[in-house]
């Protein structure tokens, strides 16, 4: 019996389908709820005076909007360079806004969003423009990581902060003890996260012993390497703790401009807000988005929360309404053009591997043919006979 044959493979990998289907049909259910909620939201608003407050911001205000989107995303990428300075700028932006973009756009994608990341990270998928240094699997999973660790370490400020602006506004707000409670489990799962990068010793060695196990020896002694590089890559990222606040702060200053983002939409559509009015709204809407994490794309939970948090600011549900509907515009208006691109850079760059690949074989075929006699015999090599050649 083969090493991939085991007894109880069988009957685990039927557990693990059957996990699979159930998790699959839950997150159907949830996307679901959350569409219903919006439609509910939309009908109890007015679906007309949603789509009025939607139009009222137009093309060159929505455009300005997408901008200043963009505009967030390079201080994202300079975040990720922060941590890690030794890969492109060009590279990690790339990487960022394909990772966002799955995240987004496509279906039940938060895992998904951070394996389109890492593919793109790694050398060779047309991301490395002026930056020809090989990444390699280990060190693209070890950045994407450490990158969405520092953002969320940067997320846990800007709540906080979103929490003092609330309470500064509303002076009690029944939104204030949830979300600090929200809060508190965010950073013991971040601590937590932070602890196993740090401190968890061989825990990625041990997980590589433990899934290679039961397979065939060349693919296990590549998977046991990867993951013995991965843990001395985290030890080496962690063990560069100022470059690691720097990440953190640069994180912290573009969740401050996602409000910057909420109260520039919030002025097209006519809502005077000021800025730490938009710090609240959005700081608490994240902490909200953070804690149903497991709807996807949030869909309805972003919707609450920014109707729910308009009403104390005085906002009106349609436009509180629209002001998500917009978020979401612009999410997909940079994030469809963003998965195409990359694709066509995927095409191109398999494309050149395979020529190359062919030019390979037709030098190797080229040789062998050049060795051979006119009847098409190799001819035997040469004797070598008191020291020369005979």
């Amino acid at each position: 019996m083969g090493p991939l044959s085991c007894p109880g493979t069988a009957g685990l990998s039927r557990v693990r389908a059957d996990r699979a289907l159930v998790l699959k049909k839950f997150t159907v259910f949830l996307t679901f709820l959350g569409l219903v909620a919006i439609t509910g939201a939309m009908a109890w608003s007015g679906f007309d005076s949603v789509l009025r407050a939607v139009m009222r911001i137009g093309m060159g205000g929505f455009l300005a909007v997408v901008c200043a989107q963009l505009a967030v995303n390079g201080v994202l990428a300079l975040a990720w360079k922060a941590a890690f300075p030794e890969i492109g700028y060009l590279r990690l932006l790339g990487a960022r806004m394909i990772r966002d973009a799955a995240a987004t756009c496509l279906p039940f994608s938060q895992v998904g969003g951070m394996v389109a990341g890492i593919r793109a990270t790694c050398s060779g998928h047309g991301l490395d423009i002026g930056d020809r240094r090989e990444v390699g699997l280990p060190e693209a999973t070890c950045a994407n990581l450490v990158d969405i660790t520092t953002e969320v370490m940067g997320q846990v400020g800007f709540v906080l902060l979103g929490v003092v602006c609330l309470v500064a506004h509303t002076r009690s707000s029944p939104l204030v003890v949830p979300v600090i409670c929200g809060v508190g489990f965010l950073v013991v799962g971040v601590a937590g996260f932070i602890w196993t990068q740090r401190r968890g010793g061989s825990l990625f060695r041990r997980f590589g012993g433990a899934i290679t196990r039961n397979i065939a020896g060349q693919w296990s002694d590549s998977l046991q390497q990867g993951a013995d590089n991965m843990q001395e890559l985290l030890e080496a990222a962690w063990s560069r703790p100022w470059n690691i606040v720097r990440s953190a702060l640069y994180h912290l200053l573009a969740w401050l401009g996602s409000a910057g983002l909420l109260w520039l939409t919030a002025w097209f559509l006519g809502a005077r807000l000021t800025l730490p009015d938009a710090v609240a709204v959005e700081g608490v809407t994240c902490a909200i988005m953070s804690v149903g994490f497991l709807v996807p794309g949030s869909l309805g939970v972003q919707e609450g929360a920014y109707m729910a948090l308009g009403h104390a600011f005085g906002i009106e549900p349609s436009v509180a309404l629209g002001l998500s509907l917009l978020r979401r515009g612009r999410e997909i208006t940079i994030g469809i053009p963003v998965l195409l691109a990359w694709q066509l850079t995927e095409m191109r760059a398999l494309r050149q591997r395979g020529a190359r690949s062919q030019d390979v074989r037709a030098n190797a075929v080229g040789v062998g043919e050049s060795s051979k006699t006119r009847d098409g015999r190799v001819p035997p090599a040469p004797m070598v006979k008191d020291g020369q050649v005979g």
